[in-house]
C-alpha cells in the first residue's frame, strides 16, 4: 500500500479486493480450533466484517423481538445468546490488533467502528420489544430454570435493567446519547494516551550519561531510539506506569529527575498536543450523570452493586485498614532511604545532604540501599531469567505440575506479528483443550501494560475450545542474544498466565458465563494467585538457569534474591493505594461536583490529601492524566480490585501451602471449584468452597508483602 494512501482511496482499494477474494474474518477458519488464518486477514477486510456482522446481529435481534409467541429460555435468551457469534470473532481480532500492533491504518478504522458499536449496543440495549421478551421469560421461568440456564437468565436480564431498560422514554433516549459520547471520548483518549507516551521518550545524546545502566540496558537503548526515529543515539522510553525501569540504575540525576517528569506530565498539557485532562472531567460528568439517571448517589455506587464488594463503604473500610497499617511502614522506610542517600560512607554517589530525597531518587538509592544490605542487583540475576526458559520451565512447568497440562509449539498458526508464539495445551489425559499465543515483546505500536484476552472463549453450546492469548511489554535483546527479565517481569509473566488458565480451563455451556467472565473484584484473583508459583522453590529452580551456562541459580544467590522480593515494599503497597483511591474519588463526585479540566490536577492532589495519601515520595500507580485502566478501560470505580483479589489469592495461595502447592489434587481442586465455573455460580461461595473461610482474611496481605 503507497505511503500516504487516503482513506478514500484505501476504502476503494479494499472494496476492489474483497469482490475479487473472500473475507477471510467472515468465512469459517480451516484452521485447528478454527484459529484466525492472520496470513491471509488484510487491514482492508475489518471494516466491511464489522459492516456483515453488526448487520447479521441487527437481524437475528430483529427476528427475536418480532416474534408474537409467548417467550421462553430456548426462543429468546438462547438465540440472543447466539446473535453476535460473528460479530466477536471480528471483534477479538480487530482488537486483539489495536491494542498489541496499531498501525494509522487500524487507527482510522477504529474511529469508524466504535460509533457504530455503541449504535449497535445502544439499539439492542434500549429495545423495548426484546426486553420485552426478556422480562417474560425472567417472570415466568426464573424460578424453575435450574444450573447454568438460569444464570445466563439472570446475568441477561440484570444486564439489560442496569443498562436502562426500565427507564422511560426521555431518560433512555438521554441514557443513549451519554453512551454515544463516552464510546466517543474513549476512542479520544485511546488514541492520544500512547501517542503522549511515545512522544515522552526521553533523548540521550552521550553513552556516559547513562552510566549505571548495564551494557544490554545501554544497547537496548540504541535500539529503542532508532525505533523511534533516531533523533539521538540514545531513547529511554516511557512505559504506562509512573515509575520507570531505568531510575533503578541511572547515575546522571538530572536524567532521572527528567525521565520521571516526563513519565508524569505525560498528558497532564504540560506539552500543549496531550493534554486528556478535558476527556477525563467529561467522562467522569457522563458517568455521574449516568448514575443519577439510573437512581445511585454516584457511579461508584452504581459499578460496585454487581461486585464483590456490593458499595463504595465496604471498599473504603478495606483500604482505610490498609492505609492506617501502612503509613508508618512507608514513612519509616523513606527515612531509610533518605539516610543512607545521604551517607557518602554507604553509597558511592551519595545524594548532597543540602538536598532533598525525590519520587526520582528513590528507585536509585533503593536499588543501592538493597545491594549493601542484601548484596543482590537486578543485573545479577537477570543473566538466570531468560524470557524463554521462564515460559516453558516456569510458567508450562508450574502449569504441568498442578493442573496436569502439557504444551506444545505450533509454527503452522499464524500469528498478527512475528514475535508472537503458539502452543497448543493437552489436557492431563492428552485430550486437546485451547490454544494459547504469547506476545512479550515491547514495540511502539503496542500500548503499554500487560494482559490477557481470548481469540474465542470456551463454550459448550457453541462447540467451542479456548484460544487464548497473553501480551507484555519486555525489551526484546539485539538478534542472537536472550531476552532477559526483571524479577517484576517474570512475576507479570505468571500473573497474566493466571488469567490464561481461568480462560482454558473454563467448562462452562454458554460464552457469555465461560473464562474471565466474572466482576472485577474477583478476575484478578487467579493471576494474582498465579505468581506465587515463580518462587516456589521447585518451580524456581527448574526456569531460573543461566542463559549461558543452563545452570541453576547459585544456593547463596537465590536466598538472597528471595530475601529481596519483600524488601522495601511499601512503595508498591502505597502506589497502587494513592490510585485506587484517586478512582475512587472521581467515581463518588456527583455530576455537580465534578471538577473543570483546569483544576483537575487540583482535585487529583487534595483526593490524596484527604486519605492520607499524598506523598511526594510515593506517586500514585497512575496519575489521572494516563490512568488507562479508569478512562480507557474497564476498571471505573474498580481499581480497587487489584488489591481486594491479592487478598483472595494470599488467602488460596495459603491453602495450596497447606494442602502441597505443587500437589495434583489440590490443583485439580482449585479447578473444580474456581478455574473451570467462569460466572456460573456466587463468587464468594467459590472462595469459601475452596478455602473453607467464610469471609477473606486481609491480615494475610501486609504479611505476604513482609509488612
Amino acid at each position: 500500500m503507497a505511503i500516504g494512501m487516503t482513506t478514500a482511496v484505501m476504502a476503494a482499494f479494499g472494496a476492489d479486493q474483497q469482490a475479487q477474494r473472500e473475507n477471510p474474518l467472515l468465512t469459517e477458519s480451516k484452521l485447528a480450533y478454527g484459529a484466525l488464518d492472520f496470513s491471509k486477514i488484510q487491514t482492508t477486510d475489518y471494516l466491511p466484517a464489522f459492516e456483515a456482522a453488526i448487520k447479521e446481529q441487527r437481524n437475528n435481534i430483529k427476528k427475536i423481538a418480532s416474534r408474537t409467541d409467548s417467550a421462553t429460555f430456548k426462543n429468546t435468551i438462547l438465540p440472543l445468546e447466539d446473535s453476535g457469534k460473528l460479530l466477536i470473532r471480528v471483534s477479538s481480532a480487530f482488537f486483539a490488533l489495536t491494542e498489541a500492533d496499531k498501525t494509522p491504518e487500524l487507527g482510522e478504522i477504529e474511529k469508524q467502528v466504535m460509533p457504530m458499536l455503541t449504535d449497535l449496543d445502544n439499539e439492542i440495549s434500549f429495545n423495548k420489544a426484546l426486553f420485552k421478551r426478556i422480562k417474560q421469560v425472567y417472570d415466568n421461568q426464573h424460578a424453575s430454570l435450574t444450573g447454568e440456564d438460569k444464570k445466563l437468565l439472570e446475568e441477561t436480564y440484570k444486564r439489560f435493567v442496569r443498562r436502562g431498560a426500565l427507564l422511560p422514554d426521555d431518560k433512555m433516549a438521554r441514557m443513549k446519547e451519554i453512551n454515544l459520547r463516552i464510546s466517543d471520548l474513549q476512542q479520544q483518549w485511546g488514541e492520544l494516551v500512547p501517542a503522549a507516551t511515545n512522544d515522552a521518550v526521553v533523548w540521550v545524546d552521550k553513552k556516559e550519561d547513562l552510566a549505571g545502566l548495564s551494557e544490554a540496558d545501554i544497547a537496548q537503548c540504541a535500539i529503542d531510539a532508532e525505533n523511534r526515529g533516531g533523533k539521538a543515539p540514545y531513547a529511554i522510553v516511557i512505559v504506562n506506569t509512573t515509575q520507570q525501569a531505568p531510575l533503578t540504575n541511572l547515575d546522571n540525576r538530572e536524567l532521572r529527575k527528567k525521565v520521571y517528569e516526563a513519565s508524569i506530565h505525560r498528558a497532564d498539557g504540560t506539552n500543549p498536543n496531550y493534554n486528556t485532562y478535558p476527556i477525563v472531567c467529561e467522562i467522569a460528568k457522563l458517568r455521574a450523570e449516568q448514575a443519577a439517571i439510573m437512581g445511585y448517589p454516584n457511579y461508584a455506587s452504581y459499578s460496585l452493586e454487581r461486585a464483590m464488594a456490593k458499595n463504595p463503604d465496604n471498599v473504603y473500610a478495606f483500604l482505610k485498614n490498609l492505609i492506617g497499617q501502612y503509613s508508618p511502614k512507608a514513612d519509616e522506610e523513606t527515612m531509610a532511604i533518605e539516610v543512607f542517600a545521604h551517607n557518602a560512607k554507604l553509597t558511592s554517589n551519595p545524594l548532597p545532604i543540602s538536598e532533598s530525597l525525590e519520587p526520582y531518587d528513590r528507585f536509585y538509592y533503593s536499588a543501592k540501599m538493597k545491594k549493601a544490605m542484601l548484596n543482590i542487583s537486578d543485573d545479577e540475576v537477570k543473566p538466570y531469567f531468560n524470557v524463554d526458559s521462564v515460559l516453558v520451565n516456569g510458567v508450562f512447568y508450574a502449569a504441568n505440575r498442578v493442573y496436569g497440562l502439557t504444551f506444545k509449539e505450533r509454527k503452522d498458526i499464524p500469528t498478527y506479528h512475528p514475535d508472537m508464539r503458539v502452543f497448543e495445551v493437552f489436557d492431563k489425559d492428552g485430550q486437546s483443550m485451547a490454544l494459547f499465543y504469547g506476545d512479550y515483546y515491547r514495540r511502539p505500536s503496542k500500548r503499554g501494560g500487560a494482559w490477557m484476552d481470548a481469540f474465542t472463549k470456551q463454550s459448550h453450546h457453541w462447540n467451542q475450545k479456548p484460544i487464548i492469548f497473553n501480551v507484555c511489554n519486555n525489551a526484546k535483546a539485539p538478534e542472537g542474544k536472550p531476552s532477559l527479565l526483571t524479577w517484576d517481569e517474570v512475576t507479570t509473566m505468571f500473573h497474566e498466565f493466571g488469567h490464561a488458565l481461568h480462560g482454558m480451563l473454563s467448562n462452562c455451556e454458554y460464552h457469555s458465563l465461560s473464562g474471565t467472565s466474572v466482576a472485577r473484584d474477583f478476575v484478578e484473583m487467579p493471576s494474582q494467585f498465579n505468581e506465587s508459583f515463580a518462587s516456589i522453590p521447585e518451580v524456581f529452580d527448574h526456569y531460573a538457569r543461566h542463559f549461558e551456562t543452563g545452570k541453576p541459580m547459585p544456593a547463596e544467590l537465590k536466598e538472597r534474591m528471595l530475601k529481596s522480593i519483600n524488601f522495601q515494599t511499601a512503595y508498591a503497597l502505597g502506589e497502587n493505594l494513592a490510585a485506587t483511591c484517586l478512582d475512587l474519588a472521581w467515581h463518588m463526585l456527583p455530576q455537580t461536583a465534578i471538577p473543570t479540566a483546569d483544576k483537575a490536577e487540583e482535585f487529583e492532589n487534595e483526593a490524596l490529601k484527604q486519605v492520607g495519601l499524598l506523598n511526594n515520595q510515593i506517586p500514585p500507580r497512575y496519575r489521572t492524566n494516563y490512568f488507562n485502566h479508569v478512562w480507557g478501560g474497564g476498571y471505573a470505580a474498580g481499581y480497587y480490585s487489584y488489591l481486594w483479589t491479592e487478598v483472595l489469592a494470599v488467602n488460596i495461595a495459603d491453602v495450596f501451602a497447606k494442602r502441597g502447592a505443587l500437589k495434583p489434587e489440590t490443583g485439580q481442586d482449585m479447578r473444580d471449584k474456581i478455574l473451570s465455573r467462569g460466572n456460573t455460580g456466587d463468587l464468594m461461595q467459590m472462595f469459601t468452597d475452596f478455602t473453607g473461610m467464610k469471609q477473606p482474611d486481609a491480615s494475610s496481605l501486609l504479611k505476604a508483602r513482609g509488612l
